[in-house]
């Protein structure tokens, strides 16, 4: 009979039981997982049963992890995703939010540039810990990233984008997120970008701010390179902060807009 230990397919004879397989395979394992079930005795085994093996904080190898993410996601998908590169310009609300979705989808390799350090008003909707606080965002986000995906190629720059460098700092980078907080920020790397670079695509984001609809929120193609994410209203300013959950919608509306550049999809 066929089953599955971490996703990898196994043939073993029949009447096998799930700790058997376990003394097998990771007989320090302190969860044992039975068809996304976990269990506290033991089972006989059936034909395409699916055994998750974990012993707890131990890092899986990365056979391992991409046997579970191609499970999730299908062949076709990873094998795209594990082969794309993009840069995030900002670690900020938008930034860091869409760093860590694209890190646990398995994203081959992240350029993360940006030039602040980890403050304690930037807990309030960015990715970071307290352990972050006065840490460059870039390294508390590699240190997050390698966290939660070990595997996923991370080159930080500290660096301040401008318009004379950002070609630069890009080189090499499929789809850039634009992820400032500053609206002056964001034209100059959209328009450097876009008048430069035609093979690059730009994903940005404007209007996010205060609690309003979610709905209002939302995925526009301005053209062939360039995406615009947001209500494209309602901006941070007194009485209208920028808070966790609008400002991870936007950001999470960018990380599934690269999804679907990457997997070629025409409606974005």
């Amino acid at each position: 009979m066929n089953i599955f230990v971490n996703e990898k397919k196994f043939t073993l004879e029949e009447n096998a039981t799930v700790y058997e397989i376990r003394d097998v395979f990771k007989k320090d394992a302190d969860v044992v997982i039975l068809n996304g079930f976990i269990i506290k005795e033991d089972f006989t085994l059936k034909d395409n049963d699916k055994v998750i093996l974990i012993k707890k904080g131990e890092v899986p190898t990365k056979e391992e992890l991409e046997n579970l993410l191609v499970a999730r996601h299908t062949p076709k998908v990873h094998e795209k995703v594990k082969k794309a590169c993009v840069g995030i310009a900002g670690l900020g609300g938008l930034g860091s939010n869409v760093a860590v979705s694209l890190a646990r989808i398995g994203i081959g390799k992240l350029v993360l540039v940006d030039f602040d350090i980890v403050e304690p008003s930037n807990l309030n909707r960015q990715q970071y810990l307290i352990k972050h606080l006065g840490v460059t965002k870039t390294e508390a986000m590699k240190e997050l990233i390698s966290e939660i995906n070990p595997f996923v190629e991370v080159e930080i720059k500290n660096e301040y984008i401008t318009q004379e460098n950002a070609l630069s700092i890009f080189e090499g980078v499929d789809i850039i997120v634009e992820a400032f907080d500053n609206p002056q920020a964001k034209a100059a790397l959209v328009n450097v970008i876009l008048s430069n670079k035609r093979d690059k695509i730009v994903v940005a984001a404007s209007g996010m701010a205060g609690y309003f609809s979610n709905n209002t929120i939302k995925t526009k193609k301005v053209n062939e390179n360039f995406y615009l994410i947001g209500d494209e209203t309602n901006e941070a300013k007194q009485g209208c902060g920028l808070m966790a959950p609008r400002v991870a919608i936007a950001a999470n509306h960018q990380a599934n807009t690269v999804l679907r550049l990457i997997m070629k999809e025409k409606n974005i």
